[in-house]
């Protein structure tokens, strides 16, 4: 931890408390979360990352909650936030699902949750947009390959629990690339929905995006048509024969 990081007991005060009660909080409310905070065993909150809540930088903000760099005993994690102006009650579902995914060695570990937060093993990387930006000389096809398969057998694998996260069709937003590629964020995930992870996430790598563009000027892609045909194959049936059918179409089979 640097400079940024703070006791949880200053998350009361101005204005650490724009985060811990985001968009703004009552100070019984804040109280509140404090003592939860205390009771999940977050010790201090670094602020850090790319975006910015008046003026205080957070790894990230979504409809359901902030996500904050915090430390557990000697571990840093992520403490993800219920906004106070969120639709969901408490954390209890996405927690469920995340942990539901992790059965299939998927997302960030969930480590603890309650009402108001999650906890959950911090990825450090870069979403994979970026990623593929920096992606240069020698060997960046085979590098790309091995990613891109490595995050549709993660989608394989949450088609295959019935688990869809339902924002893979953003993939550029919620797929970190660190030691290996990690799919973040499972707030918008559900159990009650025909999964669409594979088809999602291959429409956004491969087919008109920004994402796409930058994947094309790295490794061969096949026709539009061509992939289509394949997807349409998997979604009526998600048989691990019509996935490695995908993967060979991509030509990502042999890797």
């Amino acid at each position: 931890m640097d400079s940024s990081s703070i006791p949880v007991s200053k998350l009361v005060h101005e204005p650490y408390s724009l985060i811990l009660g985001y968009p703004r909080a009552t100070k019984r409310e804040l109280t509140k979360r404090l003592g939860e905070l205390k009771k999940l065993g977050i010790k201090t909150v670094s602020f850090e990352g790319k975006t910015i809540l008046n003026n205080i930088p957070v790894l990230g903000k979504g409809y359901v909650g902030v996500v904050v760099l915090s430390r557990k005993g000697k571990k840093e994690v992520a403490l993800k936030i219920r906004r106070i102006d969120s639709s969901r009650s408490d954390m209890e579902s996405e927690a469920k699902l995340l942990k539901l995914a992790n059965k299939v060695n998927v997302g960030p570990k969930l480590i603890d949750s309650s009402k108001n937060f999650i906890i959950m093993d911090y990825v450090e990387g870069k979403k994979i947009i970026d990623w593929v930006k920096e992606l240069k000389g020698r060997g960046s096809a085979a590098k790309l390959k091995a990613t891109v398969r490595k995050v549709l057998e993660d989608c394989y694998n949450l088609d295959k629990i019935h688990l869809d996260h339902g924002e893979l069709s953003y993939i550029h937003k919620h797929v970190i690339i660190g030691s290996a590629p990690c799919i973040i964020d499972f707030e918008s995930a559900s159990t009650n929905r025909r999964t669409s992870n594979v088809t999602s996430a291959t429409q956004s790598i491969f087919i008109g995006s920004a994402l796409s563009n930058l994947v094309k000027k790295i490794m061969k892609v096949p026709s539009r048509k061509r992939l289509i045909v394949s997807l349409r194959k998997y979604k009526h049936d998600h048989s691990r024969k019509n996935f490695d059918d995908v993967l060979k179409t991509l030509r990502l089979h042999k890797i």
